[in-house]
């Protein structure tokens, strides 16, 4: 019996690493210029007569490195829901019967896209992971993406409530797992991220809350996971060759998030750039090593830009060439901080990057690259891609 078992577990495992075979990325029409955000901010919020404050929202918003955001919140909506502007009025009713729609309709415009990319039949998709840190429901919204896409209703679900800007990697390493344990899988990814649930007016007494306000940007992204591509049908863009997550030391409390009456509210109470910095290069050796690679210049990069001093911090503790933050800066420039999207959209941003400069590769002409989620916890999950062409299809990790 034993050997049939082992038969059987070998057969239910693919042969290959699990890789990226689509990228789908999407955003509400409404978008807002950074320049004009304090202004709009702090008259829609009633709070124009904090003049003090408003200096220094403006310098947060000068020094984000943010060009605009996107955000399903409009004026209009804003103004029929004004315990939503106030700091702490109990407001959560109102925020939850818009995230409840609004999150699973956004991941459904990206996740259609990474379908039309990929171009197979929907009924391929065999898992379906959702996430997202904007609400709470059940069914969730990964239910409601299946209804919402007509996936089939066999589809194995996997739902990420409440996570925060690490799960972008998260899910990924969630949709490894699955693809090189499920023999011919097709793993649909997707983050969907919308700020309704934590917009609030302005407080002289917590200005970590100002921070988030002056940063975040409503996204969602898609992406397609499935090990031994078929190269007749499918387009191979990154492997999935190694994953690990860890919490750092002496962080607790750095981001706290909590559902109350009033929302969610986020709390910055530790240095949290310098505990990234401090700590990323050990999370670098661990994933690098095996592989013999110590020149962090020698690959790309793809790292959720929780905001332009992480970004800032981590390339002076590194030393990194200026180009190697490249994908993320102009991710954090044309979107703000999305959460657990963000990576996504960068990895699609890298890779059209790569196309319009004619390199060989996906990761702008190299071979290796590593993907960071940093978030509440403070967590960081680490991705090692291997940049692949229509060619090549396959790595030998053997030395993992």
């Amino acid at each position: 019996m034993a050997s049939v078992v082992s038969e059987i577990r070998k057969a239910q495992r693919a042969d290959g690493p699990a890789t990226v075979l689509a990228i789908g990325t999407a955003t509400p029409p409404h978008s807002v210029l950074q320049s004009d955000y304090p202004d709009y901010y702090f008259r829609i919020t009633k709070s124009e007569h904090m003049t003090q404050l408003k200096e220094k929202f403006s310098r947060m918003c000068e020094k984000s490195m943010i060009r605009k955001r996107h955000m399903y919140l409009t004026e209009e909506i804003l103004r029929e829901n004004p315990n939503m502007c106030e700091y702490m009025a109990p407001s959560l009713d109102a925020r939850q019967d818009m995230v409840v729609v609004e999150v699973p309709k956004l991941g459904k415009e990206a996740a259609a896209k990474a379908i039309k990319e990929w171009g197979q039949p929907k009924s391929k998709i065999t898992h379906l992971i959702f996430c997202t840190t904007s609400g709470v429901d059940m069914p969730g919204a990964d239910y409601q993406l299946l209804k919402l896409l007509g996936l089939r209703p066999s589809v194995k679900r996997y739902m990420m409530y409440q996570q925060g800007c690490f799960a972008g990697g998260t899910v990924l390493r969630l949709a490894k797992d699955l693809a090189e344990n499920n023999r011919g899988a097709r793993v649909l990814v997707v983050c969907s991220e919308i700020t309704a649930v934590t917009f609030r007016g302005p407080s002289e007494t917590h200005l970590d809350s100002m921070v988030g306000q002056a940063l975040f940007g409503d996204g969602a992204g898609a992406v397609i996971v499935g090990s031994d591509p078929d190269l007749s049908a499918e387009r191979p863009l990154y492997e999935l060759v190694w994953t690990g997550s860890t919490v750092l030391p002496d962080s607790e409390g750095a981001i706290d998030g909590h559902l109350r009456e009033v929302g969610l509210t986020f709390h910055l109470l530790k240095d949290v750039p310098g505990l990234i910095s401090k700590n990323i290069e050990k999370s670098l050796k661990e994933a690098f090593t095996p592989l013999g690679i110590s020149d962090w210049n020698s690959i790309f990069w793809i790292a959720h830009p929780g905001g332009p001093a992480i970004l800032d911090q981590v390339e002076a503790k590194l030393s990194l060439k200026e180009e190697k933050m490249r994908a993320t800066r102009e991710v954090l420039s044309e979107y703000g901080n999305m959460s657990s999207a963000c990576v996504l959209f960068i990895m699609d941003q890298m890779r059209k990057n790569s196309m319009e400069e004619g390199n060989s590769t996906t990761g702008e002409g190299l071979e290796w690259g590593v993907l960071f989620g940093f978030g509440p916890g403070l967590t960081v999950e680490t991705v090692v891609l291997h940049s692949v062409d229509i060619k090549e299809s396959t790595v030998n990790v053997a030395s993992y």
